[in-house]
């Protein structure tokens, strides 16, 4: 540790916001960026723990202080290196990741954790930017063909770890566009997809081939993959989202939250009407819109219908309204339940919590309300609390309540694999194998829906885990 006392003398300073009333004119990121001495600045609180909790709370297993410590002496391309060392993307979890290791940061105790999220940002913004990003070649290719079925984080992560560890790698993607819920999830706001673009042509150069617009289990067999690959990876994601089983929901106007949120980035992305929603446009635009879900989909949709021009916005959640403080005696180093207040919200969102949706009413077969009402836990038990129904005015109902599991008609049921009791994809977290030999799954599909560094780390390690199967011995770091 360079500067023992960095935690005592300087402030936590993290990345500001542009204001509201401008970011809600557009779609691009409006994160402002701290300019490299502050970045240094905030290096220089970095601790360097005995025991680095912040290891304990970053699935992808981040260096934290040793980057912190070289951008604290200006030693940013080093800094990189060892960034890239343990994560494939770092300029997309230093955007979109809810940052685990701050909450496990020592300094977390006392709430002035490092901004770790910020320096792995501006460490590999700095790295494009200095054109130290380069393309990874393989010195020989090894002969052995893979194929990587879902092209988010896990299938990106997982294809350019086998890619550069000499293989070739084909990355099928049913949508239009490379990405997954990186592109067609996270709206633009949070996340520009010229950043995916970007990795893409990186690692085309590495050898990747990207094919788009083929659905394993419809337009192309799991088998023919099986016969045509020396190994399969199943990274496709937990796309099965929970509905809402209440009287009227077949009523127009109530929608899952991600047939809402594609329709937006493939906008944004320059798609036509028509492209964009073939089966009809969705819109916020002069309508009250009900948020059904408090999690990181439920924000997203609300900074989407704002920008849209919603009249209104209400998020409701099920759950009762979480402490505003976590005891960190109780919590800390894991991640606490607190209330937390996205940068969708701060632009305007009513958010109502402990609310169960009963029945949704309308007119002409359209949505005009939601029959609510209040409720309480008792030992986990919820009971409707007596007399507290309500109507709330809707003319646009967004289902983000998360979700199940990865859909099982088409690849998965084609490809006769074993799940595990939450309807996933069994494998363990050794190899990642399935019952199916030469049959391999990582990320959601696997896990059930989580994070994005959740991601990487089982693309990172399942391709380690294909790579040791062909080859006997790996050089890819686990």
């Amino acid at each position: 540790m360079g500067l023992p006392t960095g935690f005592l003398e300087i402030e936590r300073k993290d990345r500001p916001y542009e204001k509201v009333e401008k970011r809600l004119k557009n779609w691009k990121e409006f994160v402002l960026p701290l300019p490299p001495a502050e970045i240094g600045k905030q290096g220089a609180r970095c601790m360097d723990c005995g025991i680095p909790f912040c290891h304990n709370g970053c699935p992808v297993n981040n260096l934290i202080p040793d980057w912190n410590d070289l951008v604290r002496r200006d030693r940013w391309q080093d800094a990189l290196e060892m960034l890239h060392s343990t994560n494939n993307f770092p300029e997309f979890t230093g955007r979109i990741c809810p940052a685990p290791c701050e909450a496990s940061c020592t300094l977390n105790i006392d709430d002035n954790p490092v901004t770790i999220k910020s320096i792995e940002c501006a460490i590999v913004d700095r790295g494009w930017e200095e054109g130290w990003v380069v393309p990874l070649v393989p010195a020989k290719k090894t002969g052995k063909r893979i194929a990587v079925v879902g092209s988010g984080p896990a299938g990106m992560a997982c294809a350019q770890q086998l890619a550069r560890a000499g293989h070739s790698v084909a990355l099928f993607e049913k949508a239009d566009r490379i990405g997954g819920l990186l592109r067609y999830g996270i709206p633009d706001f949070k996340m520009e997809k010229r950043l995916i673009d970007r990795r893409m042509r990186q690692m085309e150069a590495e050898g990747v081939e990207f094919r788009t617009g083929v659905e394993v289990g419809a337009t192309l067999s799991i088998k023919s993959l099986l016969e045509g690959y020396d190994a399969v990876a199943l990274t496709g994601g937990a796309e099965l989202p929970r509905d809402l089983d209440v009287p009227g929901r077949e009523l127009d106007g109530i929608h899952y939250a991600m047939d809402f949120l594609t329709q937006q980035n493939k906008r944004v992305a320059g798609d036509d009407e028509a492209r964009a929603a073939p089966r009809g446009t969705l819109t916020a635009k002069g309508k009250h819109v009900v948020v059904i879900g408090g999690g990181d989909t439920g924000s997203d949709c609300i900074g989407t219908s704002n920008r849209q021009g919603a009249a209104s916005v209400t998020q409701l959640e099920v759950m009762p309204q979480p402490p505003e403080r976590e005891n960190k005696a109780l919590t800390w180093p894991d991640w606490p339940l607190k209330m937390r207040t996205s940068s969708s919200q701060e632009e305007g969102a009513e958010r109502d919590f402990a609310v169960l949706t009963k029945r949704a009413v309308g007119k002409d077969g359209k949505v005009e309300a939601l029959e609510c009402v209040r409720v309480t836990f008792d030992k986990g038990r919820m009971q409707e609390v007596a007399g507290s129904a309500f109507q709330l005015k809707a003319d646009l109902v967004l289902l983000a309540m998360g979700f199940l599991g990865p859909r099982q008609p088409g690849m998965v049921e084609q490809a006769t694999v074993a799940l595990d009791p939450r309807g996933n994809v069994a494998a363990n977290v050794v190899d990642y194998k399935t019952s199916v030999p030469k049959l391999f799954a990582a990320g959601d599909m696997r896990r059930g829906q989580s994070l994005v560094v959740w991601a990487i780390r089982e693309g990172r390690q399942c391709a380690r885990s294909i790579d040791q199967t062909l080859m006997g011995v790996t050089t890819l770091p686990r």
